[in-house]
Parts: structure tokens; sequence; C-alpha cells
């Protein structure tokens, strides 16, 4: 990313209004371009968007948007680390405690609702998956390390009997594909059912029936 450029201005106290406003400015425009590529990037794919396509988007000439980016490239990594940062929020596991059916049931409400709220941002992760994550797999660490805790964390409520003996990492796998299925597919769905997309009281029948049919797929008691 290019820096600022300089001037008087730029002496000016960190807390001076003006720099604040120059700051505040500045953040905008990066969540505008952000959300210019997202859409690019999801209709597009990384081969096939271009920064003019974004700067269009974006409201800014090619120009303008080299300003703030290094190159298509670095951008594509930013939009991926933020899904990722999102979806670690999102499948985070609440206290073992409450035991798989609450934790379970919320887990699988945050990640519909997700998709239902972002979709263009799953189906970028999706696209990037099937062509063998090469951007995102060394970013990766992180959210292989939680799934492995909750896949333990699936383990001990086995052990303690309290869902049946399936395999954790398959059962998340399991939970994910489904549930990921809204997001890639959801005008397929909408279309078939016979109802808008952005209808509220079926989004929340579909979390009803996909919780119940994921908790009793796992024997959840």
């Amino acid at each position: 990313m290019t820096t600022a450029p300089h001037g008087d201005a730029l002496d000016e106290p960190l807390d001076a209004p003006a720099t604040r406003g120059r700051a505040r400015k500045y953040t905008q425009l990066l969540a505008v371009i952000h959300r210019a590529a997202v859409e690019v990037f999801a209709s597009d794919g990384l081969a096939g968007a271009s920064t003019q396509a974004i700067a269009d988007k974006a409201g800014l000439s090619k120009a303008q948007l080299h300003y703030y980016i290094e190159s298509k490239e670095a951008l594509y990594r930013q939009v991926l680390q933020g899904i990722i940062d999102d979806w670690i929020g999102v499948f985070g596991f609440s206290d073992e405690a409450f035991g798989p059916r609450k934790v379970l049931s919320d887990l699988i409400h945050r990640k519909m609702v997700f998709s239902f709220e972002h979709p263009l941002r799953s189906r970028i992760f999706t696209a990037e998956m099937m062509r063998g994550a090469p951007v995102l797999r060394p970013m990766m660490d992180h959210s292989q390390q939680r799934t492995d805790q909750a896949a333990a964390v699936i383990q001990n409520w086995i052990d303690q009997g309290l869902m049946d003996p399936v395999d954790p990492i398959l059962f998340l796998f399991h939970l994910w594909a489904v549930t990921q299925f809204y997001a890639d597919h959801a005008t397929q769905v909408a279309l078939f059912r016979k109802v808008a997309e952005s209808d509220d009281k079926d989004r929340r029948y579909l979390i009803e029936q996909v919780t119940e049919f994921l908790l009793k797929g796992a024997g959840v008691r």
C-alpha cells in the first residue's frame, strides 16, 4: 500500500480534528473498497477479477484504487483473511459445560445466519477451497487449531454419553456442508421452495430444520 502524501497538514498533532477526519475518511474508503472487492471476487473469482472492475464498483478511478491497495492479489488475501477472522468467531464453541444440544444449536444458528447475511463471503471461501486453496492454505493454522479443539470437545461429549460415537471431524464437516449449502445455493433453495430469499420467517424455519436434522443424526441426547 502506498504511503500518504507528505505535507504541512501531517505535522499536526495526532489528535487534531483535521488528522482525525482524514483517518476516518481513509478507513471508510478502505471499507468501501473491501465491499467492492468481495462482490467482484465472488462473481469473477481471483483470475477473472480486475482492479478496474473493483474500482468501478467502489466508485473510484483505477489510479485512486491503487493508492489504497498494493495489488489485486494483496486485496484478495485481505478479503480471505477477513473471512477467516469472521469464521473463527462464527465457529467458536461456547462453554463445553452447556452440553452438545445448546452449544451445537448455537453454532448451527450462527453459521446459517452468517450464510444468509454474507453469502458472497461464503462463496469466495468455497471457490478458493475448490481450486486447492493456494492462497488460503498458509493462512489456516489458527483455523486448524480451533477445529482440533472443537473435535476434542465433541469427543468429550461422546465419552460422557451425551451423543452417539460419531467421528468428531466428520461431524463438523457435515455441519459445515449442510449449513454452507444455504449460502452457495440460496437461489435454488428459494426457487424450489417458492419463497423469497430474504424471508426472515422462512430462514428461522430452515435453521430449526437443519439443527434438528444434524443433532438427531449425531444422536445428541
